[in-house]
């Protein structure tokens, strides 16, 4: 098992022998579980953001970097990939100018989120993330408090959230349910 597999279970993209269905397939499995419990329902959170490989800020990648023990080496060549970078567009016989970027990276660089709450699954598959609320007898405190940290936690990584195509979906079998209110994003 290799070491990302290890420290990030739930990230789907990019690995070897991984797929969307099988981001789906966990997803119904921990949902459906969750459903067996009585007075039980599913806050699901499917999460988009903007652009998300377009705003890589390096000097905040390269501080987690470092936070992670990640050989300054390393570092240095990711920092160099990412910064001053020069690039065109070809169509055919066309080609553009020569443009310099300086955020950003090619889809394919992978940044994730962490989760800490038992009661909340996060599943990620490259730009897109979803988060599970496991709700039992109505206390929705560690899916609304996980809702506001992925909030804040996109404010401070540069990210924006894609309204139009985050939604949210409620799984509830529970007999004469309360209406439930929305999180506002």
């Amino acid at each position: 098992m290799n070491e990302q597999s290890q420290t990030q279970p739930h990230l789907f993209a990019y690995r070897a022998n991984r797929s969307v269905d099988d981001a789906v397939n966990m997803a119904l499995h921990f949902i459906l579980q969750h459903l067996d419990s009585p007075g039980s329902y599913a806050r699901i959170l499917f999460v988009d953001f903007s652009s998300a490989f377009n705003t890589i800020v390096p000097a905040l990648l390269r501080e987690k970097l470092f936070q992670l023990n990640v050989p300054d080496s390393m570092c240095s060549w990711i920092m160099d990939f990412l910064t001053d970078r020069r690039q065109f567009v070809r169509q055919g016989t066309h080609v553009s100018e020569f443009q310099h970027i300086c955020t950003g990276s090619s889809q394919g660089c992978v940044l994730s989120l962490t989760s800490g709450h038992q009661s909340v699954k996060l599943l990620k598959f490259a730009d897109d993330t979803t988060l599970i609320g496991f709700i039992s007898d109505g206390d929705e405190s560690a899916y609304r408090g996980e809702m506001d940290h992925l909030v804040s936690w996109c404010s401070m990584n540069n990210l924006e959230l894609n309204s139009l195509k985050t939604v949210e979906m409620i799984v509830d079998f529970r007999k004469d349910p309360a209406p439930l209110p929305r999180h506002p994003l």
